[in-house]
Formats: structure tokens, C-alpha cells, sequence
């Protein structure tokens, strides 16, 4: 994630659209008495742009986003443990347009 992000913590997310809706938002200092949470990234804008669902100090789960000028998704990048990642595109309305299954990801989860 870019250094300039902003970074916050959360309990969970809700829904099955992109992008997810994170919710009960936790400081850093609560972080020590959870197995699992959210860190989630975002913008200057306070967009999401991405989040990584830890689970006993382990990513599991990795979003990234890009949006379109008018603010609506236009890339989601899925990267979940043990599998292949995805990238998922949508037009300037928010339909899925396409989506790719990339062969493999990194050490780090990041796709390459």
C-alpha cells in the first residue's frame, strides 16, 4: 500500500458487493486482544483503496480498489490465502465488465 495511506482498524466487513463495507471500527491499542480484524487503507480522500483481513497475524484475505473519476469501482484486486488471485473490473456504472484469475502472487500476497 502506498506510505501516504491512511490506516485504520476495523472488527469485520458486511456484504457481497465490492467494496466491501467495513464496520465497528477499533483503535490500535484494542489490535492485542483480537485474533482477527481488518486494516484497512485509505486515501486522502478517505476512500478505501484497500484492506487486509489478518487472522492470528496472518493475512487471509487482501482487497485492492481503483476507482473510476466519478468514484465508482473500477478494479478490485482479490487475493485470498491458499488460492489464485483475481482482479475484477467494472465500467464507469459499477457493472462488472470482466474478471481474470491470475496464475500466482508473491511472498508478500501482492500479485506479480
Amino acid at each position: 500500500m502506498d506510505s501516504a495511506a491512511e490506516c485504520r482498524y476495523f472488527v469485520s466487513y458486511t456484504g457481497v458487493k465490492l467494496p466491501f463495507n467495513l464496520v465497528n471500527a477499533i483503535s490500535v491499542e484494542a489490535l492485542s486482544n483480537r485474533n482477527t480484524f481488518i486494516r484497512a487503507y485509505f486515501n486522502d480522500a478517505r476512500v478505501l483503496t484497500g484492506f487486509d483481513k489478518v487472522v492470528y497475524g496472518e493475512i487471509e484475505l487482501s482487497h485492492r480498489y481503483e476507482y473510476h473519476r466519478n468514484g465508482v469501482l473500477r478494479r478490485a484486486e482479490i487475493v485470498m490465502h491458499d488460492e489464485n488471485p483475481a482482479v475484477v473490473f467494472f465500467d464507469e456504472a459499477g457493472v462488472q465488465v470482466a474478471q481474470e484469475v491470475l496464475s500466482h502472487a508473491n511472498d508478500n500476497g501482492a500479485v506479480a
